[in-house]
């Protein structure tokens, strides 16, 4: 890879820490600061980037133009229905539990903005990258479910607390899956560091869905699914069925409580697309197939571009699936999971224990 995010960051600590003269607690204050605030910088910028995507890709399929009135091609759509998110009135539900209605959606984006800061961005640029990290992820990821169960419980309204008890039942069920498969992709990597697992794939026909032939894809496949009933999104989102619902669990929330409901919706899934262009088409890793010629070119583009073109290309199938199958009955959602997907992830997870012992992956 030509790209080393390592180099800016070491060349910012040294400024810091050898130009300014400061000590270990100045100098790692003011680099957590910068970080997280970029983070947070991305995020909203992503989710504006979803939101108009969402709309455009949907009037697409379904041969409408989608905002194109606000700015040239409706680009300032989201701009001004941010503002008019901004300056709604938030206001509290007679008889609503306080504290459970206020805390709960900090708790959605928190483990939002949580399991965002794992993705690796490129080398050297991955702002949460420990050991054990699709460990963290997952758990990290869980939060989320106790957001979505306390803001129906605590807002004094039946329609929010069936919503709630369907969000937080499909959540916990599918993220079965969501980690088998990854466990999947651990036993052939032979590490749980994001990083490490980009790093397997680096080098000519590596990606793992192509190491790992049909298991791999078998859990690429049970993974985008599980993760786009994880995220709450179409055809599995009848936590917000809006037909005998209203709104789901966020109905009684107004202004930003509601924002960050919505904010987190789209943000986990480009989470859950990252984590499967990390996991299994290589990450920032380029597309190397053993020429000499075409591999320099490849391995000329920025991983950061790679990665985006990856990420970006599972959230448009992601959106696809959304907008061409119609809303599932909870009792299908559930079957789904507990007849099909669960076995057939096991049954993955042994086939390629067996795969990696006998030696019989890509080399």
């Amino acid at each position: 890879m030509i790209d080393n995010f390592n180099i800016v960051t070491q060349w910012f600590d040294g400024l810091l820490r050898n130009t300014l003269g400061l000590g270990d607690f100045w100098s790692i204050l003011i680099e957590c600061v910068i970080v997280g605030v970029l983070l947070l910088v991305g995020y909203a910028l992503l989710a504006i980037v979803l939101i108009f995507m969402e709309r455009k890709v949907c009037a697409y399929f379904q041969c409408r133009l989608g905002p194109m009135r606000v700015g040239p091609w409706g680009v300032l759509q989201v701009f001004a229905d941010v503002l008019k998110m901004l300056i709604k009135e938030i206001f509290f539900v007679d008889k609503a539990d306080k504290l459970l209605y206020i805390v709960a959606p900090f708790l959605v984006i928190i483990a939002s903005v949580s399991t965002f800061a794992f993705l690796p961005w490129t080398q050297g640029a991955g702002v949460l990258d420990f050991n054990v990290g699709i460990f963290l992820v997952t758990a990290i990821s869980s939060i989320g479910v106790v957001g979505i169960f306390l803001a129906g419980w605590g807002s004094n309204n039946k329609y929010s607390v069936v919503s709630a008890m369907r969000g937080a039942v499909q959540m916990i069920s599918y993220e079965m899956s969501l980690c088998l498969c990854l466990i999947t992709a651990v036993i052939l990597t032979g590490t749980m560091q994001m990083s490490g697992i980009v790093e397997a794939q680096t080098g000519p026909w590596k990606w793992l869905i192509v190491q790992g032939h049909v298991p791999a894809f078998i859990a690429f496949i049970v993974f985008l699914v599980a993760g786009n009933a994880e995220a709450n999104r179409g055809p599995f989102d009848l936590a917000e069925a809006e037909s005998e619902l209203t709104a789901g669990y966020h109905t009684e929330y107004s202004g930003m409580g509601f924002g960050f409901y919505y904010l987190a919706e789209y943000l986990n899934l480009f989470v859950i697309s990252g984590i499967a262009a990390t996991v299994f088409l290589g990450g920032w890793a380029p597309l190397n197939i053993g020429i000499d010629g075409v591999d320099m070119v490849m391995n000329y583009i920025p991983g950061f571009v790679w990665f985006m073109g990856k990420t970006f290309f599972v959230v448009w199938l992601l959106m696809w699936v959304k907008w061409t199958y119609p809303r599932l009955r909870i009792d299908q959602i559930l079957t789904l999971e507990w007849k099909y997907l669960m076995p057939l992830a096991l049954l993955n997870l042994v086939l390629m224990t067996v795969v990696v012992a006998l030696g019989w992956y890509v080399e």
